[in-house]
C-alpha cells in the first residue's frame, strides 16, 4: 500500500517493470563470485587459527612448498610493514594495518579462523592437502569474547599500545577500549528529576550475520608487468580497489577490479578478506588463483554486527513529553576498532525531540572476528533499548504507544543530532498511518500482544559516476559503478526512461569495472538510487541538451525553438525528429552521443519507519510464533514499488530473526558453536507470516524524482517492535536478545 503527500503524474516512475537482470538469475546464468573461472587457473585455500588468542612463533612451509601441485605458499611475512593510516572502507574509515592483520596474522592470531598462511594448487584437494602440512607453532595466550570481561582490569589485552581514543585526557595505560564517544545536550539530570515515570534497564544483544546466501570469493590474476585484476563479488569495486591497493602498496591504476553478480550483503561485503591473499599468490605462482569461502570461514572469518551492552534511563511527564534520556552502550568491535559506535548514537535518539540528553558509547575489541556493517550498522541494537523503554513509558503513563511517539516526533523544521534543521521528513505521517491501519485495531486472542516501535536511518549521498549514451537507432545505454544489489539496474532504467521519454524497454543498464569508469562509493548506506541516479539524471538531461541543439541543426531552426518531450524534439514549426532520427545522423555532427556525469551527492535525507508486530507465546514451551507483522515507512518516492516493498519486509525478516534466534555462541574455548546455517538459526518462510508495508510518500525535494534511501531503516525498528509484542504477551519486560524458548519460559511471571 502506498500513501502519497504529493500527487504528480509519471510515465515510469512508480511503475513495476520486469527487473532487467532477472531471467539471468533465475535460469541460474548470472556469473557470481564463486561461478567465475579464467584460463590456467590455480585455487587457493587458507589457514585459520584454531585458537582465539595466539602469538605465532613460527610457520615452516617446506612440506607444503614441496608437494605436487602446489605453486605457491604465502604467510603474513609476505604482506609490506604497513603502519596505521586512515582509509574509507564502505561506508565508514578503516585502518590500512588494521585491514593488512585481518586479512592476515601477522605476529598474533587473535579469533579462531583467524588467516595464518595460504596456499595455490593446481586442484582443491591438492591445496587443501598442503594446508594440513604447514607446521605452525603457537604460543597460546588468554582470551576474552565478552565486552565486560574485556574491559576489567588484568583482562587479556588483544593489542599492547591501543589507548582509548575520544577520552578528555589520552590513557597512558593500554586497554581493549578502542574509543569512547560522547554526546550531550541540556541537563539531563534536572530533565530526569521533572520526569513523571522513568523507564530504565541494561538491554543485551549477541553479534548477528548478515546471512547473505553467496559466500565471499574472488579471482586475481597478477601480470608480470605489475598490473593486476580482480574478479569479486562485492557492494562496492572502487573501495575493493582502493583497499587492496593500500594493503600492497600498489599504485591505484594498476588495479582493475571487475565486480560480479552479487548474492547478497546488507554491508558485509563492503571490505576485503580475501583479495590482497589471492592477489599474493597469483603473484607468486605466475597464474590466476581462485579463493572461495566455505560457509563456515564466513561465518568465523567476516565480520557480524556487533553486540552490545546498553544501559539507559528515559523519562517523561505525566503529558507523555520526554524530559530526558541518558544511555551508555558498549559494542563489541571483535578482534579490531570499529564497531559502528557513531552511527549508533546518531540514530538512538534521532527521531525524537528530546532536550535534555547524555549519551556514552564505546569499542571494545575482543577475541572474535573483526565487526562490520550490517544494514543500518548501530542503529537497531540501541534502538531495540530505546524503543522498549518506550514502550514501558507508555504503559506506566496510561498512554497509547503511538501517541506517546507522535507527542516526541521530529517534524521538518526539528534538529537533527548534529543541530542541522530536518528537511521534508515523513516520520509523523508514517506515526498516523500505523494508527490509521486496520492491524492496530485488529482484536488480539489470549497470549497474543501487540508491539510498536519506531527507528530512523541517517541515509547518505555521496559519490558516483555515470555513463549515459545513445546508440544508432535510438536506444539507451547507462553505465554505472554501483553494484546491483536490490534492483538499482531498474531504478536506474525507470529514471533514464522518464528523463528521455522514452521505453522502459529500451534503456540498457550495465555495471562497469573500475577502469571504465569514474570513482562510485559503494551500494551501502542507503544511498545508490539517490545519489546513483541523481548521476543517471543529471547525464539525461545534459543528452537531451545534446539532442535539442542537434536537432535544431537538422531542422534549420535555433535551439532555442526545439522542446524536447516524450522521446523527441519537436520544433515550434510543428516538426518532430525522434531521438532514433537524431541518433542515426550523430556522424554529421561532433559525434557519437554519451555524456559523462559525477555527482557527490547531498541533499539526502534520513528514513523513518514505525513496525507493528503481533506474537503469540507458547506459555508451555516458550515458543514464539510471529503472526502478523506491518513495516510503515517514508520512502520518499518509490521508484521501482516492488523492490521498496521487498526492502521493507527483508528489512522486518532479518530483524525477527536478530530478536528471536540469532546469534554468535561461543563457548569457554573461544570457539563459535554455530558456525554454519544449521546450528545459526536464521527465519525462513514457514517462520514469517505476511509482512504488509505501507510506504509513505513524502518526496525529497533535493532529488529530481524524489528519492530518499529505503534499504537500511527497515531494519532498525523490528528488533524492538518483536521484544515490544512478546513482552506484552507473558506481561514481563525482556531486555536480553535473542529472544529464544528457554529466556521466554524464565521471564513468565507465573510459570513454575
Amino acid at each position: 500500500m502506498s500513501i502519497s503527500t504529493q500527487g504528480q503524474a509519471f510515465r515510469h516512475i512508480g511503475s513495476r517493470p520486469v527487473r532487467p537482470d532477472g531471467v539471468e538469475k533465475v535460469t541460474g546464468k548470472a556469473l557470481y563470485g564463486p561461478d567465475f573461472v579464467t584460463a590456467g587457473m590455480l585455487h587457493g585455500a587458507i589457514l585459520r587459527s584454531p585458537h582465539p588468542h595466539a602469538r605465532i612463533v613460527s610457520i615452516d612451509t617446506r612440506r607444503a612448498e614441496n608437494l605436487p601441485g602446489v605453486k605457491a605458499v604465502i604467510t603474513g611475512q609476505d604482506f609490506s610493514d604497513l603502519q596505521s593510516a586512515e582509509m574509507v572502507g564502505g561506508e565508514t574509515t578503516l585502518d590500512v594495518r588494521n585491514v593488512a592483520l585481518n586479512c592476515m596474522a601477522h605476529d598474533k592470531a587473535l579469533y579462531v579462523g583467524h588467516a595464518v598462511a595460504a596456499v595455490a594448487a593446481t586442484t582443491p584437494r591438492i591445496a587443501h592437502e598442503a594446508l594440513a602440512l604447514l607446521s605452525v607453532v603457537y604460543e597460546i595466550l588468554p582470551h576474552v569474547t565478552d565486552i565486560d570481561a574485556a574491559l576489567e582490569a588484568g583482562a587479556p589485552l588483544l593489542h599492547e599500545g591501543l589507548l582509548t581514543k575520544g577520552l578528555a585526557e589520552t590513557p597512558e595505560t593500554p586497554s581493549n577500549a578502542a574509543l569512547c564517544f560522547t554526546m550531550t545536550r541540556g541537563d539531563t539530570v534536572t530533565g530526569l528529576d521533572k520526569a513523571a515515570a522513568v523507564a530504565s534497564g541494561r538491554f543485551t544483544l549477541k553479534p548477528v550475520h548478515q546471512g547473505y546466501i553467496e559466500p565471499h570469493a574472488c579471482v586475481a590474476s597478477w601480470n608480470a608487468d605489475g598490473q593486476a585484476q580482480l574478479w569479486v563479488s562485492s557492494q562496492g569495486a572502487f573501495d575493493i580497489r582502493n583497499q587492496t591497493a593500500a594493503v600492497l602498496k600498489m599504485r591505484i591504476a594498476d588495479l582493475k577490479v571487475t565486480p560480479l553478480e552479487i548474492g547478497g550483503g546488507f554491508g558485509g561485503k563492503t571490505t576485503i578478506y580475501l583479495e590482497p591473499v589471492t592477489l599474493l599468490l597469483s603473484r607468486k605462482s605466475g597464474r590466476p588463483v581462485r579463493i572461495a569461502m566455505s560457509r563456515d570461514e564466513v561465518f568465523m572469518a567476516t565480520g557480524p554486527a556487533p553486540g552490545g551492552d546498553i544501559d539507559i534511563h528515559i523519562g517523561a511527564g505525566s503529558d507523555g513529553t520526554i524530559c530526558g534520556a541518558v544511555m551508555e552502550f558498549r559494542y563489541s568491535g571483535g578482534a579490531f576498532p570499529g564497531s559502528d559506535t557513531h552511527a549508533a548514537a546518531m540514530s538512538a535518539f534521532g527521531h525524537y525531540r528530546i532536550a535534555d540528553l547524555s549519551l556514552t558509547g564505546w569499542d571494545v575489541v575482543t577475541n572474535m572476528p573483526s565487526t562490520h556493517a550490517y544494514r543500518a550498522p548501530g542503529a537497531p541494537q540501541v534502538t531495540f533499548a530505546v524503543e522498549s523503554c518506550l514502550d514501558d513509558l507508555a504503559s506506566r503513563l496510561g498512554m497509547d504507544p503511538i501517541d506517546l511517539r507522535l507527542k516526541n516526533a521530529v517534524r521538518p523544521g526539528d534538529l537533527n543530532p548534529v543541530g542541522l534543521p530536518l528537511g521534508a521528513i515523513g516520520f509523523d505521517e508514517c506515526l498516523e498511518a500505523a494508527k490509521a491501519h486496520p492491524h492496530y485495531a485488529a482484536p488480539l486472542a489470549a497470549g497474543q500482544g501487540r508491539g510498536i516501535a519506531a527507528g530512523m536511518w541517517g541515509n547518505y549521498g555521496g559519490q558516483s559516476s555515470c555513463v549515459v549514451s545513445i546508440a544508432s537507432d535510438g536506444t539507451v545505454l547507462v553505465a554505472t559503478g554501483s553494484p546491483d544489489i536490490g534492483g538499482s539496474r531498474a531504478s536506474m532504467a525507470i529514471m533514464a526512461a522518464e528523463t528521455f521519454g522514452v521505453p522502459y524497454e529500451n534503456v540498457r543498464v550495465t555495471i562497469a569495472d573500475t577502469a571504465s569508469i569514474g570513482y562510485s562509493m559503494v551500494t551501502g548506506g542507503s544511498r545508490t538510487t539517490f545519489a546513483t541516479g541523481m548521476a543517471v539524471v543529471d547525464a539525461c538531461k545534459s543528452l537531451i541538451e545534446t539532442l535539442r541543439n542537434r536537432a535544431a541543426g537538422l531542422l534549420g531552426v535555433e535551439p532555442a525553438d526545439v522542446t524536447w518531450k516524450a522521446g523527441e524534439a519537436r520544433c515550434s514549426t510543428g516538426e518532430c525528429l525522434s531521438i532514433a532520427a537524431i541518433a542515426t545522423k550523430s556522424g554529421q555532427f561532433s559525434g557519437p552521443l554519451s555524456a559523462e556525469v559525477t555527482v557527490n551527492a547531498a541533499g539526502y535525507l534520513p528514513g523513518y519507519g514505525v513496525h507493528i508486530c503481533d506474537s503469540e507465546v507458547d506459555r508451555e514451551t516458550g515458543q514464539v510464533k510471529i503472526t502478523r507483522y506491518t513495516a510503515v515507512q517514508d520512502v520518499g518516492r518509490a521508484i521501482h514499488p516492488d523492490y521498496v516493498e521487498g526492502q521493507l519486509q527483508g528489512g522486518a525478516a532479518q530483524g525477527i530473526g536478530w530478536a528471536l534466534n540469532e546469534a554468535y555462541l561461543f563457548n569457554a574455548a573461544g570457539t563459535m558453536d554455530n558456525a554454519g546455517f544449521l546450528d545459526y538459526r536464521m527465519p525462513v518462510c514457514s517462520d514469517l507470516p505476511m509482512i504488509d508495508t505501507v510506504m509513505v510518500e513524502v518526496p525529497n525535494p533535493a532529488h529530481p524524482y524524489g528519492v530518499k534511501g529505503v534499504g537500511e531503516t527497515p531494519i532498525v525498528p523490528p528488533l524492538a517492535a518483536v521484544a515490544n509484542a512478546v513482552s506484552r504477551a507473558v506481561g514481563y519486560r525482556l531486555r536480553d536478545l535473542p529472544m529464544t524458548p528457554d529466556r521466554v519460559c524464565a521471564a513468565i511471571p507465573d510459570r513454575d
